[in-house]
């Protein structure tokens, strides 16, 4: 009898969204291997070959072991960064990049598997001006965006497109007195533009008149639509209690340029961000091709857990 084919799950251990994937995986009955690339090097072994037969071996961790050869399919969510207790700073470093190709090469080649998403597909799809160049060239309607650190630039673009909001064109740690902040959507007044636009690249974008939001989870051949209603919220991410949600069908004509986004960036799964207008216009925000959606199917009863098993089970979109 054929050995079933396992499926990878490579995420940090407190990732509820992989849960419930795994959870299901698992009523089904198919095999799976679920780890954090923070396990390697101390509780996750790797042994690779590669010759004129293409790539195969062996991953181990202290409960079980896949042939690298047989994954159908890798779910590729949220992993943490290599931790190398015990070396200075400089091999420390070093061993991090050797692991990053190493153990990141190695599952970035596995031999007839499906990624949910692919790694490298994910990175290059995480890129802001990326996104609204390929949506706007697929059919979605954009709002005027401005990419710059010239001030002269941006008070023009203020003048012209205002009201405007900020955006940072990449999340990362941010506090202050040792508070972790988020940076939110801000609408930005031409007055509160400075000299320290020029310091680096700065989003900003003419704000959209909202009725709604819409978060559309593309899955495989799957689109689950809901619609975010936030009041006044600009960016509804502040205050999820504030949120009721309704599932709905994507607009009309939407379907065609979300399947064009997600083949031009090679990926199968995209959480897309789009706010109504008064007159029922969906414009496009962004994609992130690693967003979550969990909440969404608690919230409405959508079948996005199903349709994400389905997909890693069967090994192909």
């Amino acid at each position: 009898m054929t050995k079933p084919r396992p499926v990878l799950i490579v995420t940090q251990p407190d990732d509820v969204t992989a849960d419930i994937v795994v959870t299901e995986l698992n009523r089904r009955g198919v095999p799976l291997l679920r780890f954090d690339t923070a396990d390697f090097p101390h509780a996750l072994s790797l042994s690779a070959k590669i010759d004129g037969d293409g790539l195969r071996g062996i991953m181990t961790t202290a409960s079980r072991q896949v042939e690298l050869g047989a994954v159908r399919s890798l779910y590729y969510r949220r992993p943490r960064g290599f931790t190398l207790p015990g070396l200075d700073e400089q091999d420390a470093r070093f061993a991090a990049l050797q692991a990053r190709y190493g153990l990141g090469g190695v599952l970035a080649s596995l031999p007839d598997c499906l990624y949910v998403n692919h790694p490298h597909a994910i990175a290059d799809a995480e890129f802001k001006p990326a996104q609204l160049a390929v949506a706007a060239d697929v059919g979605f309607t954009i709002p005027p965006t401005l990419i710059t650190n010239n001030l002269d630039q941006a008070w023009t673009f203020a003048a012209e497109h205002g009201p405007i909001i900020y955006k940072p064109l990449r999340g990362s740690p941010y506090r202050e007195g040792g508070v972790a902040r988020t940076i939110w959507v801000t609408e930005v007044e031409p007055a509160e533009l400075d000299e320290s636009v020029e310091a680096t690249a700065h989003l900003f974008q003419s704000r959209v008149p909202a009725v709604g939001h819409l978060r559309v989870a593309a899955i495989g051949d799957h689109v689950f639509c809901v619609r975010i209603d936030s009041g006044d919220l600009l960016d509804w991410r502040q205050n999820y209690d504030a949120l009721t949600y309704t599932a709905t069908d994507p607009p009309p004509g939407m379907t065609e340029p979300i399947a064009a986004y997600l083949n031009r960036f090679g990926l199968v799964f995209g959480a897309f961000d789009l706010v109504l207008r008064p007159d029922g216009e969906a414009v496009f925000l962004e994609c992130n091709p690693n967003g979550q959606w969990a909440w969404l199917e608690d919230e409405t009863g959508l079948p996005m857990t199903s349709a994400l098993a389905d997909l890693l089970e069967r090994g192909t979109a």
